[in-house]
């Protein structure tokens, strides 16, 4: 992966997300950087942003930029088909009609999974310098984000011994009941596709590798989404490195319709760049003309990144750091959760792990050696940073 660029883009649905990314993967490519730009939305709108057709194979659009929208559904079969008929086969034990069965056995939120899976393998693979992705809105890219940390501590805890016990109750119930019992292909599978998603946390997680760039809208309720979003990406450890302020009223709109319209981008303005400091904030007019097809989305990027090199990290943050406390022998632990109300969060401590609850988010935090064997002795937020202590 030397070398290669990973840039997420999210944001609420409709703030121009789509063309935010093609406009940066064109700026890349006329860099002369070979660059590929993805979409990992299902609801796909980047083949109509760019004006080309795309579907689940490398296609070339322009000079050195080559784009794809994946499609999920050709790869479920490998990885998740014996825990479907599994699943489906439950589900009609219990009642569940034969199509609705089906149905239901496919976890909403698969298609992002996979979409992982071929994050990691296109950066592997030593053909890209640059690979932009256009994520679903923030609700969305925030599930796809935190699954490797789900999945990963259901592999380690309670697949082995899910594993075993069905091993060791499948001859007795067998006996008893009717019910459908988990064959090894059933495992053999949900470890296929734990695999698939193997080292996507450290590719998305490395600051000098990836970031996610956040789209908001002069709107209250964009921004708010917005800054949720930088607080559950702070809790899961991924970096953020700019925001662009999107669809801002030109300078040279000076209609007295739009006065009060100005003032409260203004305003909102004001708030973005306060709220995300000292992250950038890249502005974006409001376009003239609807921004479809490679030209008027290649002057787009021009305007929005100017002399900044799109492909640079324009923001360095760590997310998490452990300090000595300032006896010299207790620990602090800090997580940087921007936005994060008290109210919101809930700490909590089991075993080796640390229990970190940002309103609906949670996030089971395994602790390092040296924290593993000592005991919460408090725990506050210090700006945006919770500073957890542990003992001497």
């Amino acid at each position: 992966m030397s070398g290669v660029r990973v840039i997420l883009f999210t944001g609420k649905g409709g703030v121009g997300k789509t063309s935010v990314a093609a406009a940066t993967a064109l700026r890349c490519a006329d860099a002369g950087l070979r660059t590929l730009v993805l979409s990992t939305d299902p609801a796909h709108s980047l083949a109509d942003a760019l004006d080309v057709a795309l579907d689940s194979t490398e296609r070339r659009i322009d000079g050195t930029l080559y784009g794809q929208q994946l499609d999920a559904t050709e790869r479920l079969e490998d990885a998740w088909g014996d825990i479907q008929a599994y699943l489906t086969d439950v589900l009609q034990w219990a009642g569940v009609g034969g199509i609705e069965a089906e149905e239901l056995a496919v976890i909403p939120g698969l298609d992002e999974i996979f979409s992982l899976s071929d994050l990691k393998a296109y950066a592997e693979s030593g053909a890209w310098e640059v690979i932009i992705v256009d994520c679903g809105p923030t609700a969305e890219t925030i599930r796809l984000l935190s699954l490797p940390d789900v999945l990963g501590w259901y592999m380690d805890r309670v697949f082995p011994a899910g594993r075993k016990v069905t091993k060791l109750v499948r001859p007795v119930l067998s006996k008893m009941t009717s019910l459908p019992i988990a064959a090894d292909g059933v495992f053999e599978s949900a470890s296929r596709f734990y695999e698939r998603l193997d080292g996507v946390r450290a590719l998305l997680s490395d600051g000098d590798t990836s970031s996610v760039r956040l789209v908001v809208n002069p709107e209250r309720l964009v921004i708010a989404e917005a800054r949720r979003t930088a607080t559950y990406l702070g809790l899961f450890g991924y970096r953020v490195d700019a925001v662009i302020a999107n669809r801002l009223l030109p300078d040279a709109v000076s209609d007295p319709w739009f006065k009060a319209w100005k003032e409260a981008h203004a305003e909102h303005l004001a708030t973005i760049e306060d709220s995300f400091a000292p992250l950038p904030v890249l502005r974006a007019e409001l376009a003239s003309e609807e921004l479809v097809g490679v030209e008027r989305l290649r002057d787009f990027g021009a305007s929005l990144y100017g002399d900044l090199d799109p492909r640079a990290v324009l923001h360095r943050g760590e997310p998490m750091r452990l300090d000595r406390g300032a006896d010299g022998q207790s620990y602090v632990l800090s997580l940087h959760l921007p936005f994060a109300e008290r109210d919101d969060l809930d700490l909590g401590r089991r075993g080796d792990e640390l229990l970190i609850r940002v309103g609906p988010h949670r996030r089971n935090l395994l602790l390092p050696d040296s924290l593993r064997r000592r005991e919460v002795a408090g725990a506050h937020m210090e700006g945006d940073w919770l500073e957890v202590t542990f003992d001497a």
